[in-house]
């Protein structure tokens, strides 16, 4: 017998009776024992939903669900820490669930759209960028039936049917709180981002100067930099930027880079070494923090983009069935801060 909820007690006659079949089927199917044709467990399975089975389906009876993860870029720390993330979930996961890795040579919405529009999975996770052409391309698969859950940075306003990520504007905020008490004087503050097209570097961005404007209006940003998240591009870039500005207080990298970084703050072209604020925790920020030379860093915790990416397309596909309620429905990625007093040792990657 099950239960449905606080009331009256299911039998498996109820199910029986709701199916159209005997009860020797009903428990066939329910014990998943066999025997039982396709269309007698589809009906058996659905009268127990109905009725509050509470109860994970027989793994026969669950469909194959294919989940393509494109990334672009795995030179970079953050999405190799994502695609370590998603390998080492895909151990974790019943074996009607299959994920797929797909590599792009670059993060050009063109190519992205290509990508999607060449799958042939049941869904898609991937981190974009906000482009009129990655939103027809994501158009595209939800009129194929193909959910698609962004990680990372998000396309908000497109037909994507979730995002796994953090606030990136609350980001940004927590940097300018914390480079308004870290740097004993006000001051300029350079700003480093891959390119303002990504969702979360723009947002991070904006909650800066907006925490600036309402919180802390004798600091402000004197130069945005757009290093591709190149470590010699942004380090070039930096160093005009410091030399423009030798007064700079503070440096915020909303990207990668942060090796390029480093490398423009140690050439000593501003009159104080800056405070330095940065995203990811990866070895070399690690690196940064214990020797000095980053103040903080922003981490995105990618683990959790990755479990919750997967939770929403199991949903989405009612995979947990009748037990649905009974999963965790995360609905925010929150993003941790990393000083060298609480850093994990060893680094988890």
């Amino acid at each position: 017998m099950v239960s449905k909820g606080q009331g009256k007690r299911v039998t498996i006659s109820d199910v029986a009776r709701r199916a159209g079949v005997g009860t020797a089927s009903v428990d066939r199917v329910i014990n998943d024992r066999g025997n039982v044709s396709e269309d007698v467990s589809k009906r058996v399975l659905q009268a127990a939903k109905e009725l509050g089975l509470r109860r994970l389906l027989p793994q026969a009876h669950r469909r194959l669900i294919r989940i393509d993860v494109i990334l672009a870029r795995p030179e970079l720390p953050l999405i190799a820490r994502m695609g370590f993330e998603f390998r080492r979930i895909s151990t974790t996961l019943d074996r009607s669930i299959v994920i797929h890795r797909t590599v792009l040579e670059d993060e050009r919405p063109e190519t992205l759209a290509k990508a999607l529009a060449k799958t042939s999975c049941d869904a898609v996770v991937s981190y974009m960028q906000d482009h009129p052409v990655v939103h027809a391309a994501v158009e595209d698969l939800s009129a194929r039936g193909i959910p698609v859950v962004t990680v990372i940075s998000d396309v908000p306003g497109s037909a994507r049917i979730g995002y796994a990520g953090t606030d990136h504007c609350r980001a940004g905020r927590s940097a300018g709180y914390f480079i308004s008490r870290m740097t004993g004087a006000p001051g300029a503050i350079i700003v480093l981002c891959n390119h303002l097209g990504f969702q979360s570097h723009a947002d991070r961005v904006r909650g800066l100067t907006q925490f600036l404007e309402e919180r802390a209006p004798s600091w402000h940003v004197a130069k945005i930099v757009q290093g591709g998240d190149d470590r010699v591009r942004s380090e070039l870039q930096l160093l005009e930027a410091f030399r423009a500005h030798p007064s700079a207080v503070a440096i915020y990298n909303v990207g990668a880079g942060n090796i390029g970084v480093a490398r423009a703050i140690r050439a000593d072209v501003l009159h104080r070494r800056p405070v330095f604020v940065g995203h990811e925790l990866t070895r070399n920020t690690a690196a940064f923090l214990r020797e000095g030379l980053m103040s903080l860093t922003i981490d995105q915790s990618p683990e959790l983009q990755v479990r919750l990416a997967v939770n929403i397309l199991l949903r989405h596909f009612d995979f947990f069935g009748g037990e649905q309620a009974a999963f965790p429905h995360e609905t925010e990625v929150p993003i941790v801060l990393y000083g060298p007093e609480n850093l994990p040792n060893p680094l988890p990657f």
